[in-house]
């Protein structure tokens, strides 16, 4: 067990001493000293695991905001990143409606993907795993949410697997996630194109005959859809909703683009299922598998993402409405514009705590369907009403693309409109 856990923490350290940008960020030593912690924990907590009982929860506890010492490094690293390498190719991505190629070899070299995966299959996932990845989406988004939810794509599909997966299924699958080559792009699809969509009445249908089953139906807004390698469909099935991996090559999937107002750095894309046959064993049979809970999952994800461009909107306007003037003087100075600012981070404190209590309880193994019922409902709105206060208040120039407001706005749309497609 030591020596796997010591190899992983190594494999790791390898890839980041070969690239350059800790460098450039002066990262190196946080990132080497969160590597070397993080696998000493892991090995301690897997050591106390075999020692001690479960522990007890107390339901009625207050839940603990402070992070520990890796998840605050682990914050520290994602949002220089985010500030240094996201936020400059920001503008370029939403232009192109593409992922920049040497973006995906950096996204690599950080290993996001190993916080998806299990320690028995040589990832870093432990206990606090639904609140590290929403850290890693919150620090991401605050370079951009596109991008962000863009390189989010593998970490939440091997958060899927390893979650809602049968054992046979995480051994075949979770292991490629963490190896030498480059994670596999897995997109997940949910979003129908039908008005008012509800995730829980899927039209997408799963038929099963015999040893297989033949998916039919249409997928919208897939995440990174175009660049897949296998989908993770969301269907319904004779015995209720299932999750269903299918090759992006199978005979009867057919994709294209579908270029939407937002996220246009994730290349959404249309898929069209017409009766794929898919065999038994790719459906994802964990013994506990909730969609329900697949679903609270996603809405934490985006609710994560939400928080962090909601807090970046926030850094930006402050520095602006101090350093504009209008009729001699900061436009801060006019109640109006100061109530707005207040106002914004009033929302995105109060967004960031339901989002980390629902992360929280579920952390703990407790009902949290309400509490991420209820940080989707406010980030849906708030996110939106601050992304309008932000074009707001840079006036003339929230309109234009030389600020990132407008980007923003369009985004963030997406927080009220998007089932699945990310995964804590």
């Amino acid at each position: 067990m030591t020596s796997d856990v010591q190899g992983r923490a190594l494999a790791v350290l390898n890839r980041v001493a070969q690239a350059d940008w800790p460098d450039r960020l002066k990262l190196r030593k946080s990132f080497e000293k969160l590597i070397y912690r993080g696998s000493r924990a892991s090995f301690r907590l897997a050591a106390q695991r075999a020692d001690k009982p479960p522990r007890q929860v107390d339901p009625d506890a207050l839940f603990d905001l402070s992070l520990t010492d890796e998840q605050q490094m682990l914050v520290d690293m994602l949002e220089s990143f985010a500030g240094e390498v996201l936020r400059p190719l920001a503008h370029d991505a939403d232009t192109q409606a593409a992922l920049p190629a040497a973006l995906l070899n950096q996204a690599q070299e950080l290993g996001l993907s190993h916080y998806g995966v299990g320690e028995v299959h040589g990832g870093m996932a432990g206990e606090r795993t639904v609140l590290s990845n929403a850290l890693i989406a919150k620090a991401l988004a605050k370079g951009d949410l596109s991008l962000a939810a863009a390189l989010l794509v593998p970490l939440s599909a091997a958060n899927c697997i390893r979650r809602w997966g049968s054992p046979e299924q995480q051994a075949h699958w979770l292991p490629r996630f963490v190896g030498e080559d480059r994670a596999p792009v897995m997109a997940i699809a949910v979003n129908e194109p039908t008005p008012l969509f509800d995730a829980q009445r899927l039209a997408t249908r799963a038929k099963r005959s015999g040893k297989y089953y033949r998916l039919s139906g249409e997928k919208c807004l897939v995440l990174r859809g175009l660049d897949a390698s296998q989908l993770i469909v969301a269907a319904q099935a004779e015995d209720g909703p299932g999750l269903f991996v299918v090759e992006a090559g199978a005979k009867g999937l057919q994709r294209r683009p579908e270029p939407a107002m937002g996220l246009k750095a994730t290349s959404t894309a249309r898929v069209q299922l017409n009766g794929v046959k898919v065999p038994l064993e790719a459906r994802l049979a964990a013994q506990h598998f909730s969609y329900q809970g697949f679903l609270d999952h996603a809405a934490l994800a985006w609710c994560a993402l939400a928080v962090g461009t909601a807090q970046a909107a926030l850094d930006y306007v402050v520095p602006y409405c101090n350093e504009r003037l209008a009729f001699g003087e900061p436009i801060s100075h006019r109640q109006g514009v100061a109530f707005m600012v207040a106002d914004i981070a009033v929302e995105v404190d109060a967004m960031r705590l339901l989002v980390w209590r629902a992360c929280a309880r579920a952390e703990q193994g407790l009902p949290f369907q309400r509490e991420a019922y209820l940080a989707r409902l406010l980030c849906a709105e708030k996110a939106m009403q601050i992304a309008t206060d932000a074009v707001q208040l840079l006036g003339g120039h929230g309109f234009t693309k030389e600020h990132p407001a407008e980007r923003w706005y369009r985004d963030l749309r997406a927080v009220a409109l998007m089932a699945g497609g990310l995964h804590l």
